[in-house]
């Protein structure tokens, strides 16, 4: 059976953009004031970005692990920094 991969989607834009608008569109809905509806929907956002931002660094620092335990550097060297630019063709 096909697992879901909610890291993936909870660091969707997409998603955190329909979110903001169920969201905002419930809040008219109900008769709040736009201030309140600003408010929420600015919310929305806000937390999408710190959720997308804390998933990517999440899996950026594993594949970091990942590489370093296979032995790989992580740097990315210019071929002058390594000595490779130096070496004989």
């Amino acid at each position: 059976m096909n697992q879901i991969d909610w890291k993936r989607k909870l660091s969707s834009r997409k998603l955190w953009a329909a979110i903001a608008g169920i969201v905002t569109g419930l809040a008219m809905v109900f008769k709040l004031d736009e201030s309140t509806i600003s408010s929420v929907a600015g919310a929305v956002v806000s937390v999408a970005s710190v959720v997308a931002y804390i998933i990517t660094e999440g899996k950026v620092d594993a594949e970091s692990a990942r590489q370093s335990a296979n032995g790989k550097t992580t740097t990315s060297e210019t071929p002058a920094q390594s000595g490779e630019a130096s070496r004989p063709l």
